[in-house]
């Protein structure tokens, strides 16, 4: 079978008008001029003022981490770990996890292995998580 382009003659493809041409991205053209300001969908951090709505994300971060606080030990699929630390912090979980969303990060340190150095953990507290030990009171 012959292609589309084949049936068309010489003469056919010069009596037909040029299709216009799309301009390329972020290309300055009469109809679609260069926004002045700043993209707007900055990637800069917004703070939120709003109490009930710092009192709904404190409730969230305090579901996701769970009752993990220093010195409480939990087991899950991947193995049995000591919370050494909590950071609340949004700005140092972020650097400490490499990750523009995080709201908290966790220290922690196997127990299952001897000589476990702490790292960083985000993973939020599921079902499949077990409280072996609570935090000591005081």
């Amino acid at each position: 079978m012959p292609s589309m382009t084949a049936l068309i003659t010489p003469a056919e493809s010069a009596s037909r008008p040029e299709l216009p041409r799309r301009p390329v991205p972020h290309e300055k053209v009469p109809d679609r001029p260069t926004p002045s300001g700043p993209r707007p969908h900055s990637r800069t951090v917004h703070t939120v003022g709003d109490p009930t709505t710092l009192e709904a994300l404190r409730r969230v971060v305090d579901d996701q981490i769970g009752p993990r606080s220093p010195g409480t030990i939990y087991q899950n699929i991947d193995g049995a770990f000591e919370v050494l630390s909590v950071i609340r912090d949004p700005e140092r979980a972020r650097g400490l996890l490499k990750r523009r969303g995080a709201q908290w990060a966790l220290i922690v340190r196997d127990v299952l292995r001897p000589a476990g150095e702490p790292f960083v953990v985000g993973s939020v507290w599921t079902t499949s998580d077990r409280l072996v030990r609570e935090a000591a009171a005081g």
